[in-house]
């Protein structure tokens, strides 16, 4: 791996950090075990003392298979983010703790904005990447991504994230072509009593968030939350502020009933506000610079409703209905939208007989937009409904039992701007030893058309004239055109994985993979016209067209390393590869090659921890982005078994750092500074 000479305060940063837990490691020695005070059920469970490794390998995991399983018997890369890795790590974003998975690559693109993608292809809206709360899809369906600054909820009420690299379209759907992320928040009965949280710092200006959940009758439990934050602005390279701070209230509910042995019923709902500055540097027709500079502040908000019933059936059979509707409101320079989404899902799973387990489902989606021409965006029609109709059916079959297993199944879908695609999967699982799994899978999957793609007018860029892009006497303007012709990207992905014990006190996780994608999305340049003004200039129109390919491979390790009681060790890395058309040299320069997470967590005497996070991150050639090391700390103390005071530093290895630029969006990037901030949490 490269280091540029940038880094070099990094590596002395990294040097410390092994020395200081060294010292740590070797001074607490004596002590370790000497814990004595006992866990409560209003006590938090210690998380050193509540994992082993034989713990993790068989955590139970529902997104693979729409079902609960082990994560030992899933057939695909799967990575499951706990509580306490989220409460551990110091983050205060749902976006941050994912730079804990192996395979996702997270970079901010300016305080309140980030680029997040598994296996390559990133940008401010990575379009192969679904992401799902509770089973309700963020993914916008107007830019094929996802706003990740407006998702979020109490972070001490989610439960865990489970992290699929790799197709879920065979159950998920369209979208799901690069991997899932699917964030699932605690039941209101393992939220009951107060929780009250709060601080201050350097970057996180202020924050506090509230929690009640209580019995509301013998079968049923109800939980209320509020959460507000102010966060401060980014820097430009030479130090100054950026214009890019923002702040958000949100609060919602979930209430649960489990009305006997066979019957769950869920329905639980959010509702928030938010403001995000940005700098947007729009194009224009006036010397010298051709560009307009835009100090915006955008105003987004929205609300969703979601109702589950679940019951078990005889035979070990089961069903799911699922309702929600979620209405999303984002108002500023570049976007102005109000969408409605109204979702119906339903699932059923058995067994077939001994040897087939079937999962089968039905869905329906409809969501209709209300958009407002722009001075560079403009869909056309300015509103549009999109229906979505879906089918799916997998089976998983006993071939050895407790030996080895096939699963075949496929989606069926039907979207307002496709016929129906089918999108299938072959996966096998092979137990040689009850702790060993061998898993491959070969799987199809597509992206549909973006409402963008299909019907917008975009203002890219200005060619100044004279220059070598534009040796003419008139000022170029680039448009980019959508157009009806537009259709689904396609891939076939190929993975291989093993994960294994190598001692009852390491777990490692290797997955492989070589995915072939064709039809990307790329454009071709029209006839120009000169416009004679005023000013005078010449529209060169760019429409955009399918016909691109692209192969990528690479490789993602995680192991899990428990040398005592008190000390765990978690290692993530990825290597990424990719081989594509010379015309897709940016997409392919925009993720990095190669990616290390560690982090060091411990337990201390006095009711101490100590949590340490060290991250490497490779260039990115084609945004001209500098690798960076940086590493993160955090200092917890629970004087009582329900007060709990942390203090944690972020990016501590240098004074700022660029992480990403978007090519083709017209907002400003900003750098990420190093921060501090503390944390008080009390239960009751």
């Amino acid at each position: 791996m490269k280091i540029g000479e940038k880094n070099m305060n990094a590596f002395k940063s990294l040097y410390l950090l092994i020395l200081l837990t060294i010292v740590i490691v070797l001074g607490m020695a004596p002590f370790a075990g000497a814990r004595t005070d006992p866990v409560t059920e209003k006590d938090e469970i210690r998380y050193l003392k509540s994992l082993s490794i034989e713990d993790l390998a068989f955590l139970e995991v529902t997104s693979v298979s729409k079902k609960a399983e082990k994560l030992s018997d899933t057939a695909a890369a799967v990575f499951v983010l706990s509580d306490e890795d989220i409460r551990r790590s110091g983050v205060t974003t749902i976006a941050e703790a994912l730079r804990m998975v192996p395979g996702i690559q997270v970079a901010h693109i300016d305080a309140n904005k980030w680029a997040i993608t598994a296996r390559g292809f990133s940008g401010s809206f990575a379009n192969k990447l679904l992401v799902m709360i509770d089973g309700r899809t963020v993914y916008s369906p107007s830019w094929s991504g996802v706003f990740w600054n407006i998702q979020d909820t109490m972070l001490e009420d989610i439960a865990r994230i489970e992290v699929i690299r790799g197709p879920g379209a065979s159950l998920w759907g369209a979208n799901a072509v690069n991997g899932i992320i699917n964030i699932i928040t605690k039941k209101a009965a393992d939220t009951q009593g107060g929780l009250i949280s709060g601080g201050v710092g350097t970057e996180e200006r202020g924050f506090a968030s509230a929690r009640y959940g209580w019995r509301t009758s013998n079968s049923s439990h109800l939980r209320l939350y509020a959460k507000y934050y102010d966060r401060d602005h980014g820097v430009e390279a030479d130090g100054r502020d950026g214009h890019d701070q923002w702040s958000a209230l949100r609060s919602g509910f979930r209430f649960d009933w489990e009305t006997d042995d066979t019957d769950v019923i869920t329905l639980q709902g959010d509702v928030y506000s938010q403001k995000a500055n940005a700098t947007y540097e729009f194009t224009a027709l006036t010397p010298p610079d051709y560009l307009d500079t835009v100090r915006d502040e955008s105003e987004m908000g929205g609300g969703n409703i979601l109702s589950r019933w679940e019951r078990t059936l005889a035979n070990d059979s089961e069903f799911a209905l699922q309702v929600y509707f979620d209405q999303t409101r984002t108002a500023d320079e570049l976007f102005d939208e109000v969408r409605n989404t109204f979702d119906i899902d339903f699932q059923h799973s058995g067994l077939l007989n001994d040897a087939n387990e079937i999962v089968w489902g039905l869905g329906y989606r409809t969501s209709r937009d209300e958009t407002k021409p722009l001075r560079s965006t403009v869909f056309n029609p300015l509103e549009r409904t999109l229906d979505l109709y879906s089918l799916f059916i997998q089976d998983r079959i006993t071939v050895v039992p407790d030996r080895f297993w096939l699963t075949i199944g496929s989606k069926f879908e039907n979207h307002t701007y496709t016929d129906w695609e089918v999108q299938p999967t072959g996966r096998f699982l092979w137990k040689p030893r009850e702790d060993h799994s061998v898993w491959g899978a070969v799987s199809r999957a597509v992206r549909t058309p973006s409402r963008a793609e299909r019907e917008v007018q975009f203002e890219l860029q200005t060619l100044p004239p004279g220059t070598p892009q534009n040796p003419g006497p008139f000022p170029v303007r680039v448009r980019v055109n959508g157009s009806e012709h537009v259709r689904s990207e396609e891939v076939v992905a190929y993975e291989l994985g093993y994960r294994f014990p190598v001692t009852d006190r390491m777990l490692w996780d290797v997955a492989v993979f070589y995915n072939k994608y064709k039809d990307l999305s790329t454009s071709a340049t029209g006839t120009q016209s000169f416009v004679p003004g005023p000013p005078p200039h010449v529209v060169s129109p760019e429409t955009l067209i399918n016909g691109e390919t692209a192969d990528t491979r690479g490789i993602e390790i995680a192991a899990n390393f428990i040398p005592t009681e008190w000390w765990k060790l978690d290692l993530a890395y990825t290597y990424l590869k990719m081989d594509k058309d010379p015309r897709l040299s940016q997409i392919a320069g925009s993720s990095p090659r190669n990616q290390v997470s560690v982090r060091s967590v411990m337990d201390l005497p006095r009711d101490f921890e100590l949590d340490l996070w060290l991250r490497y991150v490779d260039d990115l050639p084609a945004l001209q982005v500098d690798d960076y090391l940086t590493w993160d700390a955090r200092l917890a103390w629970k004087p009582t078994a329900n007060l709990e005071i942390a203090l944690i530093g972020r990016n501590l290895a240098d004074d700022q750092h660029l992480e990403f630029v978007d090519l083709f969006f017209p907002a400003r990037s900003t750098e990420v500074e190093r921060s501090v901030y503390t944390k008080v949490t009390w239960n009751f």
